[in-house]
């Protein structure tokens, strides 16, 4: 198939429209449930109330903002794809905006900003008259129009999946982690929960003894959904990878729209792995191995958790592992000596290269 042919075959799976509205027009929708932007991103994109006061303040001059992309669900309601911070900004302004309980969110203050300096304690409503917008100012702010680009529901299901994953890492405004979290918020919410609640798994936390800036990014929770992934695939499927963020969010897609994946099964032996590494060897399970000062030290390393982190989770799928402390602890160790780890665990091994080699090796290095 020639690239014309691959072009006009691709463009027939998605359907677009797009025109301009005015926020008045889509406070509506939003008031009226035909918007969704999703309130469970709100811990996820973060505004300060500086950036919030100069979008404010974009609207009130005429300065054009970027379009809003959303993508059409089968009930007809709008997801946003793009613009939720925008959104979430105006709305919280309006003082319309509500949490994912459906609570109404408290109106924001502006701060000054430097064109409209007098923005400072500014809100759309207030008890003090000198500090509530001017009628005027808001209804002309209602009529501004934002032009909305909307993915319609005869597209491909994937489309707007695909696209949120693109306007989100191009930019590298969020960690793929926190671009894979909001996937899965639109995919399978319970998913995403259930997820979280083993990413933050006490014993989990304490093995993997990452950095407070790796928490922040959401990397416990990729961790969590390789775990998964890596021991329920075949390895043949690793052959060949060349991008694995997004082999990952591919696979993780595919595991929370499954019916056949197991949430009580996998969750048991979750929490048994990680029990069983923090009782064992605790927060030395995942670092570089002294040969010569005969002690774990360093900071988490990505390949002892794929060796050892996954070798234990697959023979803990077949039986519950009794290992002393001190055998695991020489177990892991010896990896260190082992000229197939090593050579695997140096800067610029491919993933499609390490893993059938080093996920093999934990399995059996802790094979009951």
């Amino acid at each position: 198939m020639t690239l014309l042919e691959e072009v006009n075959e691709k463009s027939k799976e998605i359907h677009t429209d797009g025109y301009p509205m005015s926020i008045g027009e889509i406070a509506s929708l939003y008031k009226d449930k035909e918007l969704d932007i999703h309130p469970e991103f709100q811990r996820i994109f973060r505004w300060n109330i500086l950036q919030k006061s100069k979008l404010i303040e974009s609207i009130l001059l005429g300065i054009p903002i970027p379009s809003i992309f959303v993508s059409q669900r089968e009930d007809g309601v709008w997801d946003v794809v793009d613009g939720l911070q925008r959104l979430s900004t105006i709305f919280e302004f309006m003082g319309i905006l509500r949490d994912e309980n459906g609570m109404l969110i408290e109106g924001s203050t502006l701060v000054a900003t430097p064109h409209l300096p007098t923005l400072e304690n500014k809100k759309w409503d207030s008890s003090e008259v000198i500090n509530e917008l001017d009628n005027t100012l808001k209804i002309e702010f209602k009529r501004v129009k934002i032009d909305i680009k909307i993915v319609k529901k005869q597209s491909d299901k994937n489309v707007k999946y695909e696209l949120f994953q693109r306007i989100n890492t191009l930019g590298s405004r969020l960690s793929d982690q926190e671009v894979r979290n909001c996937l899965l918020i639109m995919v399978n919410k319970d998913f995403y929960y259930w997820l979280k609640e083993l990413a933050n798994y006490p014993s989990f936390i304490d093995s993997l003894s990452l950095a407070e800036r790796l928490i922040d990014e959401q990397y416990h929770m990729e961790l969590a959904i390789r775990f998964f992934i890596y021991k329920n695939i075949d390895l043949n499927e690793i052959k060949g990878v060349y991008d694995l963020s997004d082999f990952v969010t591919k696979k993780m897609i595919e595991f929370a729209a499954s019916p056949t994946f197991d949430l009580i099964k996998e969750k048991e032996i979750f929490t048994k792995s990680f029990d069983f590494i923090s009782r064992t060897i605790g927060e030395d399970a995942f670092k570089r191995y002294n040969v010569d000062k005969r002690v774990f030290q360093g900071k988490f390393l990505l390949s002892m958790f794929e060796c050892v982190g996954i070798g234990i989770g697959k023979n803990m799928s077949l039986n519950d592992l009794t290992f002393s402390s001190e055998l695991v602890r020489v177990k892991a160790s010896e990896l260190w000596s082992n000229d197939d780890f090593q050579a695997k665990t140096g800067s610029g091994v491919s993933v499609s290269s390490r893993l059938p080699v080093l996920i093999p090796m934990g399995e059996s290095l802790f094979k009951q």
